[in-house]
C-alpha cells in the first residue's frame, strides 16, 4: 500500500512502503562471500575500538594527530554498521524488504560517513603537511584546538550536504517498481525507480560527489605534491627517508580508498564496461575494505599506538595467568586440608 503527501502543486507524491534491495540475488556461492562480510565487520569493529580505547584512555596520546585517528576509527565503524549487518541479514532472514524512512536513513548514514572517510583521510594528510613542511611551527599550528575545529567543520558540513541530498528524495513518487539493483538503499539506483521528474537529484548527485569525494582527494594530492617538493630541498638522504617513511602508511590508506572507487565509477558509470552484477560486488568491497584495513595498516602500526596496545595486551595476559595461578592455588589448597584431616585423626 501507497501512502500520499500533498505538495503545493497540488500534485500528489507518492511514497511506498519500502524497497527490495535485489543487487546479491544472482550471484552463484553469495553465501561465501556474506560469511567473509562478517569477518570484515567483526575486524572493522575490534581493531578500531581498541584503537578509540588507547587513545582515549591515555592522556599522553590526546594531540591533534592522534584526534584526526580516532575520527577516522569512529568513521569506519559506522559506516560499515550501516551496511554489513542489513547484508548478512538478507542471508540470515532471506528478507530483503527496507522500510520507506529506513531506506532514507541508510541512504544518509551511508554516504555522510563515506563523505566523512573522504576527509578524514584528506585532514592526515594535512597533518602530515604540516609536520614536514613547518616542521619548527607544526605545534603552534596544529593544535588540539585547531584540529577539533577542522573536524568538527567536516562534520557539519558533510552531515548538512547528505541530509539535503537525501531531503529531496522525498519529493520523488515511487509508482511502479520498488526493487533497488545495489547491495543497499543507493542513491541513484533509488532516485532512478520514480516516476517523476528526477534532474534535480541527478545533478545534486553529480555536484555532491565531487564536492564531497573529488574535492579532499585533490587536496591530498596537492598535499602530498608540497610534501615531495620540501623534501627534495632536504640536503640528508636520511632525513628525506625519514619525512616519507611518515606517509607511506597514510598513502596505503588512500590508495586502497581512493582507487577502486575511481576505478569502479569510470569504468563502470562512464564507460560502461562492467555489467551490473560486477560492479555492486566490487563496489560493495570498495566500501567494506577500507574502514577494515585501515587501522592495520595505519593506526595499529603508528609506534605511540603500537607500544601501548602491546602493553595493554601485556597486561591482560598477565591478569589471566594470575587469576588462573589462583585458581590452582585455591584448588591445591582445598586438597591438601582433605588430606591433613584423617592424618590428625590418626596421630590421636
Amino acid at each position: 500500500m501507497s501512502f500520499f503527501r500533498p505538495v503545493l502543486n497540488d500534485s500528489l507524491i507518492i511514497h511506498p512502503p519500502g524497497f527490495y534491495v535485489i543487487g546479491f540475488e544472482t550471484f552463484p556461492f553469495i553465501n561465501i562471500y556474506f560469511i567473509f562480510l562478517v569477518f570484515v565487520y567483526v575486524v572493522t569493529v575490534f581493531f578500531n575500538s581498541l584503537v578509540i580505547y588507547i587513545i582515549t584512555f591515555n592522556h599522553r596520546l590526546h594531540k591533534p594527530k592522534f584526534l584526526a585517528v580516532v575520527n577516522l576509527a569512529l568513521i569506519d565503524i559506522i559506516l560499515n554498521t550501516c551496511t554489513i549487518p542489513s547484508m548478512v541479514k538478507i542471508f540470515l532472514v532471506k528478507d530483503n524488504f527496507v522500510p520507506f524512512n529506513l531506506c532514507l536513513f541508510q541512504m544518509f548514514v551511508y554516504y555522510a560517513f563515506g563523505t566523512l572517510e573522504s576527509y578524514a583521510l584528506a585532514i592526515l594528510a594535512y597533518d602530515r603537511l604540516i609536520a614536514i613542511c613547518f616542521p619548527l611551527r607544526h605545534n603552534s599550528i596544529n593544535t588540539l584546538r585547531s584540529m577539533s575545529c577542522i573536524v568538527g567543520l567536516t562534520w557539519s558540513f558533510a552531515v548538512g550536504v547528505t541530509a539535503f541530498a537525501t531531503g529531496i528524495m522525498t519529493r520523488l513518487s515511487f509508482c511502479s517498481s520498488v526493487r533497488v539493483f545495489s547491495y543497499f538503499c543507493d542513491y541513484a539506483p533509488v532516485f532512478r525507480l520514480s516516476c517523476n521528474d528526477y534532474t534535480m537529484q541527478w545533478s545534486v548527485a553529480s555536484s555532491v560527489t565531487i564536492l564531497l569525494l573529488v574535492g579532499p582527494f585533490i587536496f591530498i594530492l596537492l598535499s602530498y605534491g608540497s610534501i615531495l617538493v620540501t623534501v627534495f630541498r632536504m640536503k640528508s638522504l636520511d632525513s628525506r627517508v625519514k619525512a616519507l617513511a611518515t606517509c607511506v602508511e597514510h598513502l596505503i590508506l588512500v590508495a586502497v580508498f581512493y582507487i577502486p572507487l575511481i576505478t569502479i565509477f569510470t569504468i563502470g558509470f562512464y564507460l560502461r564496461l562492467i555489467d551490473a552484477d560486477q560492479r555492486v560486488l566490487s563496489l560493495s568491497l570498495a566500501s567494506c575494505l577500507p574502514p577494515c584495513i585501515n587501522p592495520i595498516v595505519y593506526s595499529l602500526k603508528t609506534e605511540e599506538i603500537k607500544t601501548r596496545a602491546l602493553a595493554l595486551l601485556k597486561k591482560i595476559k598477565l591478569a589471566h595467568n594470575k587469576h588462573g595461578n589462583k585458581k590452582v592455588m585455591h584448588g591445591g589448597l582445598i586438597k591438601h586440608s582433605n588430606n591433613v584431616g584423617p592424618i590428625c585423626l590418626c596421630s590421636e
